[in-house]
């Protein structure tokens, strides 16, 4: 399934990634240049910090559940966030192994390892599960895992599992019992909530930046990246993300984690983004357990029916999406689907926008189930079978 209606304007630049949204929007992910984690500038204490030498809710967070003091009032209590989530958030470094040309003996052509750039990530569960960004770690001949002070310790880092689509990745380090970071409801948040982002900005020394802000929107869509990630779901906010901070926590008042840190913005002031947390979850378990997400597959390009199209279309009411596109051999295809149908439903499923629809075909049904698709085509609504392929990666 692909979108035709992401918003794209402006130049591209590139830093990890970039988005565009009335403007450039860049991923807030990797320090430097390039694809996926970026080469990271030359001559630069940013470029090299350092290397000191389950289910989703851990039954045994470190974060206690009491909420900090001054939750609820006017006045936020950061310091007691900070001290909560700082511990099990970690620096994610990007690197390559090099060859040395210098040295005599048995230094010589000795292989040394490069950061090639860091980004940031949350530890879910105390056996090491760590959730960052798919951009932090693409490319990566190793992902390291350092954590922070005062602890220190580098772990080399085991990826599970990743997916371009959402940009997020599950990595694994060994090593005894870590804390964690307690995972809440996307769902709960209201626009206008303080909000704390924790990450590794610039990469600086001394362990994660903490930055404050409120949740500016809530369900931003159709926002796609120039890897070609698609993003719906993202949580707008003020708080500054920085690069560096990819893949870091976004958590509320209580310390729980409801988004990700993703997307910072180049051509706007305050204009940052996250992925919530809600969504990210069924993602985040579906790697741990397969090693990728596998999604249903229709073979079709969509677009959510607005008012201007559904004016366009004659129709009744602007829900549903319309197929721009439909690939031949696709399963849709095969069942007799058009361009210019409006899908609905799949099953008992409300389709009312493309996020639903990719929701649904990740979450909700699996590749080879039949399913029924409700239709309307010139005014008149059709059902039709579809037996679903998987979505290839």
């Amino acid at each position: 399934m692909t979108n035709r209606r992401s918003i794209r304007v402006g130049s591209i630049t590139r830093v990890g990634f970039v988005l565009l949204l009335s403007g450039v929007l860049g991923s807030a992910g990797c320090l430097g240049r390039g694809i996926g984690p970026s080469p990271m500038p030359p001559i630069s204490p940013l470029a090299s910090p350092t290397l000191p030498s389950s289910p989703l809710a851990s039954p045994t967070p470190a974060l206690s559940s009491a909420p900090p003091r001054g939750a609820g009032t006017d006045v936020p209590a950061i310091t007691v966030v900070a001290e909560r989530i700082r511990p099990a958030t970690v620096l994610v470094l990007n690197v390559t192994r090099v060859r040395t040309r210098s040295g005599v003996g048995a230094g010589a052509g000795a292989t040394v390892e490069v950061p090639q750039g860091s980004g940031t990530g949350f530890i879910i569960d105390p056996t090491g599960v760590i959730v960052t960004n798919n951009h932090v770690v693409e490319g990566a001949q190793t992902v390291r895992v350092v954590l922070p002070p005062p602890d220190e310790r580098s772990f080399e880092a085991r990826v599970l599992g990743t997916d371009p689509q959402t940009d997020l990745a599950v990595l694994q380090i060994s090593g005894g019992t870590f804390p964690v970071a307690r995972l809440g409801n996307s769902s709960e948040l209201r626009v206008g909530e303080w909000v704390v982002a924790v990450g590794n900005a610039l990469g600086l020394p001394g362990g994660p930046t903490v930055t404050v802000g409120v949740v500016s929107a809530l369900g931003r869509d159709d926002v796609r990246a120039e890897s070609g990630a698609t993003f719906y779901d993202l949580i707008q906010t003020d708080a500054a993300i920085n690069p560096g901070n990819s893949g870091g926590p976004l958590v509320n008042l209580a310390g729980e984690v409801i988004g990700i840190n993703t997307l910072g913005s180049t051509g706007a002031q305050n204009v940052n983004f996250a992925i919530a947390i809600d969504s990210a979850k069924p993602i985040i378990e579906q790697l741990r357990r397969n090693g990728r997400v596998v999604r249903g597959y229709l073979g079709v390009g969509v677009t959510t029916v607005t008012p201007p199209i559904a004016a366009q279309l004659g129709l009744d009411r602007a829900d549903g999406v319309v197929l721009v596109t439909v690939a031949q051999g696709s399963p849709a295809a095969l069942a007799g689907l058009r361009p210019g149908d409006v899908l609905l439903a799949l099953n008992d499923v409300p389709i009312d926008d493309v996020e639903d629809l990719q929701r649904a075909l990740t979450e909700r049904f699996r590749p080879g189930e039949t399913v029924t698709v409700r239709v309307n085509r010139g005014g008149a609504e059709l059902r039709v079978q579809v037996r679903l392929g998987e979505r290839p990666s």
